[in-house]
Protein backbone atom coordinates (compact mmCIF):
# COMPACT_ATOMS: atom_id res chain seq x y z
CA UNK A 1 0.00 0.00 0.00
CA UNK A 2 0.87 3.39 -0.69
CA UNK A 3 -0.75 6.48 -0.09
CA UNK A 4 -0.24 9.95 -1.87
CA UNK A 5 -0.88 13.80 -1.40
CA UNK A 6 -1.12 15.83 -4.04
CA UNK A 7 -0.10 19.83 -3.32
CA UNK A 8 0.28 22.78 -5.22
CA UNK A 9 -3.03 23.54 -6.95
CA UNK A 10 -4.74 26.80 -7.48
CA UNK A 11 -6.18 29.23 -10.20
CA UNK A 12 -3.22 30.90 -12.09
CA UNK A 13 -4.19 33.26 -15.66
CA UNK A 14 -3.70 31.73 -19.07
CA UNK A 15 0.32 31.77 -19.82
CA UNK A 16 1.13 31.04 -16.33
CA UNK A 17 3.21 28.23 -14.22
CA UNK A 18 1.97 25.68 -11.70
CA UNK A 19 3.95 23.11 -9.77
CA UNK A 20 2.28 20.43 -9.02
CA UNK A 21 4.05 17.96 -5.86
CA UNK A 22 2.77 14.51 -4.98
CA UNK A 23 4.24 13.11 -1.53
CA UNK A 24 4.04 9.26 -1.17
CA UNK A 25 4.10 7.47 2.28
CA UNK A 26 5.77 4.61 1.14
CA UNK A 27 9.72 3.98 1.70
CA UNK A 28 9.77 2.19 -1.25
CA UNK A 29 8.51 5.06 -3.32
CA UNK A 30 11.40 4.41 -5.96
CA UNK A 31 9.53 1.03 -7.40
CA UNK A 32 6.51 2.91 -8.19
CA UNK A 33 5.84 4.56 -11.96
CA UNK A 34 4.53 7.52 -11.04
CA UNK A 35 1.93 9.63 -13.10
CA UNK A 36 -0.19 12.05 -13.59
CA UNK A 37 -3.99 12.30 -14.73
CA UNK A 38 -6.63 15.03 -14.76
CA UNK A 39 -10.09 15.16 -14.97
CA UNK A 40 -12.73 18.02 -15.77
CA UNK A 41 -16.21 18.54 -14.86
CA UNK A 42 -18.28 16.15 -16.98
CA UNK A 43 -15.47 14.53 -18.60
CA UNK A 44 -13.44 11.44 -18.62
CA UNK A 45 -10.04 10.73 -16.29
CA UNK A 46 -7.09 11.56 -18.90
CA UNK A 47 -3.22 10.77 -19.22
CA UNK A 48 -1.20 13.58 -18.46
CA UNK A 49 2.63 11.93 -17.51
CA UNK A 50 4.29 9.38 -16.48
CA UNK A 51 7.59 8.77 -15.01
CA UNK A 52 8.72 5.01 -14.77
CA UNK A 53 10.38 3.50 -12.06
CA UNK A 54 13.80 2.21 -13.91
CA UNK A 55 14.95 4.44 -15.92
CA UNK A 56 13.10 7.76 -15.49
CA UNK A 57 11.81 7.54 -18.98
CA UNK A 58 8.94 9.87 -19.35
CA UNK A 59 5.70 9.74 -21.35
CA UNK A 60 3.06 12.73 -21.79
CA UNK A 61 -0.16 13.70 -23.36
CA UNK A 62 -0.04 14.88 -26.93
CA UNK A 63 -1.71 17.93 -25.33
CA UNK A 64 0.46 18.57 -22.74
CA UNK A 65 4.26 17.86 -24.58
CA UNK A 66 6.56 20.56 -24.69
CA UNK A 67 4.71 22.43 -21.62
CA UNK A 68 4.67 19.71 -18.92
CA UNK A 69 7.66 18.24 -17.37
CA UNK A 70 7.34 15.11 -14.36
CA UNK A 71 10.35 14.44 -12.52
CA UNK A 72 10.76 12.73 -9.42
CA UNK A 73 13.11 12.95 -6.31
CA UNK A 74 13.24 9.25 -5.15
CA UNK A 75 15.01 10.56 -1.54
CA UNK A 76 11.86 12.45 -0.91
CA UNK A 77 9.20 10.06 -2.04
CA UNK A 78 8.31 12.70 -4.37
CA UNK A 79 6.98 12.98 -7.69
CA UNK A 80 6.35 16.72 -9.42
CA UNK A 81 4.80 18.23 -12.37
CA UNK A 82 5.92 21.71 -13.63
CA UNK A 83 3.30 23.26 -15.76
CA UNK A 84 4.18 25.92 -17.94
CA UNK A 85 1.99 27.99 -20.46
CA UNK A 86 -1.14 26.92 -19.04
CA UNK A 87 -4.46 27.30 -20.96
CA UNK A 88 -7.64 27.36 -19.98
CA UNK A 89 -8.21 23.50 -21.30
CA UNK A 90 -6.25 22.19 -18.32
CA UNK A 91 -8.61 23.69 -16.16
CA UNK A 92 -9.14 20.00 -13.75
CA UNK A 93 -8.21 18.15 -10.59
CA UNK A 94 -4.86 16.28 -11.38
CA UNK A 95 -4.61 13.49 -9.32
CA UNK A 96 -1.11 11.52 -8.88
CA UNK A 97 -1.27 7.77 -9.60
CA UNK A 98 1.42 5.37 -8.29
CA UNK A 99 1.32 1.52 -10.21
CA UNK A 100 3.24 -0.69 -12.22
CA UNK A 101 1.26 -0.48 -15.45
CA UNK A 102 2.73 -2.42 -18.30
CA UNK A 103 2.83 -1.62 -21.64
CA UNK A 104 -0.21 0.41 -23.44
CA UNK A 105 -2.03 0.48 -19.87
CA UNK A 106 -0.14 3.10 -18.89
CA UNK A 107 -2.24 5.39 -20.59
CA UNK A 108 -5.16 4.56 -18.81
CA UNK A 109 -6.41 5.12 -15.19
CA UNK A 110 -7.74 1.41 -14.83
CA UNK A 111 -3.82 0.58 -15.08
CA UNK A 112 -2.60 2.18 -12.09
CA UNK A 113 -3.16 0.43 -8.80
CA UNK A 114 -2.93 3.67 -6.35
CA UNK A 115 -4.22 7.66 -6.56
CA UNK A 116 -4.09 10.46 -4.60
CA UNK A 117 -7.08 12.88 -3.49
CA UNK A 118 -6.65 15.29 -6.07
CA UNK A 119 -5.58 18.95 -6.63
CA UNK A 120 -7.55 21.31 -8.35
CA UNK A 121 -6.44 23.54 -10.75
CA UNK A 122 -8.09 26.32 -12.54
CA UNK A 123 -6.26 28.27 -15.36
CA UNK A 124 -8.49 31.85 -16.25
CA UNK A 125 -8.81 33.19 -19.70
Amino acid sequence: QVQLVESGGGLVQAGGSLRLSCAASRRAFSIYTMGWFRQAPGKDREFVAAISRSDGRTYYADSVKGRFTISRDNAKNTVYLQMNSLKPEDTADYYCAAGFPDGGRLWYANGWGYWGQGTQVTVSS
